[in-house]
């Protein structure tokens, strides 16, 4: 009976430096590198690479900014985080107004906010004119 195992391949050093070395001095891309010594995981040869070969073949983004631009970056930071604070004060106040009008609702047997809302309609109508 053929079950489906899982299996981990070992690779010895001297075979990770062997694929290492068509990478760095012959060219190889990785791709082509996994296909022609059958390595499955696709970041197995990029791990090999950290470990023995020279980091300037991995993929890397450097990110090179002025003084200016880390100045900036940190103002839009501070800029965010005070209307980000703001618009939270804004949204609980707005959540107390919305309660305290629906408290008066129940005690008064009133309803505020619909009157409310009719009085904004008539009023913009009015401005529109």
């Amino acid at each position: 009976m053929a079950k489906n195992q899982n299996f981990t391949k070992r690779y010895s050093d001297c075979f990770k430096l062997q694929v290492i070395e068509d990478i760095e001095k012959n060219g190889l891309s990785i791709e082509r590198c996994r296909s022609k010594y059958g390595i499955g995981g696709k970041e197995t040869i990029q791990k090999w690479l950290r470990t023995f070969g020279k980091n300037h073949l991995l993929n890397r983004v450097v990110s090179v900014r002025s003084v200016k631009e880390m100045d900036e970056l940190k103002r839009l930071r501070t800029e965010y985080k005070a209307l980000k604070e703001a618009y939270a004060e804004l949204s609980l106040h707005h959540k107390c107004s919305e309660k305290v009008i629906e408290v008066a609702d129940e005690l008064f047997n009133l309803d505020l906010k619909k009157k409310y809302e009719q009085e904004l309609s008539i009023y913009f109508k009015g401005r529109k004119q």
